[in-house]
């Protein structure tokens, strides 16, 4: 060893340590494990939200389709040799109820609808909402969000 060099060799205990670098790589290690864990349950959460909102977008769609064309005889109306449909809103708003209640496996909490008419008496509007919880409820995560979903129909003749 040169005159001055303040390392000092141990045997059977391999390379010299410099000064200040002692210390466990056991605290990162569990931190990163964490923080990899929290972007699992995020990422879950967030595909959770993005399928539910899609099935209760999808009810919407087939809820304003059967109210759209749940129409009584009585209410189709030809005029100039054209065959036109008028929707009355109490019409739509039972055959939106209707398909709703029926169904099979819809699985949205708290599922509503907010409303169902027909503004022009063409077209069949529905709204509905529901409440989406995540599948496992984190501090990054909240515990229940609500959903809304609107969906408009035409009844045409062709």
């Amino acid at each position: 060893m040169r005159r001055g060099e303040a390392r000092a060799l141990h045997p059977g205990r391999g390379a010299p340590r410099a000064s200040g670098e002692e210390g466990s790589i056991l605290p990162l290690t569990i931190a990163f494990g964490v923080l990899a864990i929290l972007l699992v349950l995020v990422v879950a959460a967030a595909t959770s939200l993005y399928l539910e909102h899609k099935r209760l977008l999808s009810l919407a769609d087939g809820a304003s389709l059967a109210a759209a064309e749940a129409l009584p005889l009585e209410a189709v109306h030809v005029e100039e040799g054209r065959a036109r449909a008028v929707l009355r809103p109490e019409d739509v708003a039972r055959a939106a109820a209707d398909y709703v209640r029926d169904v099979p496996g819809k699985g949205l909490d708290d599922l509503r609808i907010v409303r169902a008419t027909s503004p022009d008496g063409r077209s069949a509007t529905v709204e509905l909402a529901a409440t989406w919880h995540p599948p496992v409820v984190t501090f990054v995560v909240p515990g229940g969000v609500p959903l809304a979903a609107t969906s408009t129909a035409r009844a045409v003749f062709r």
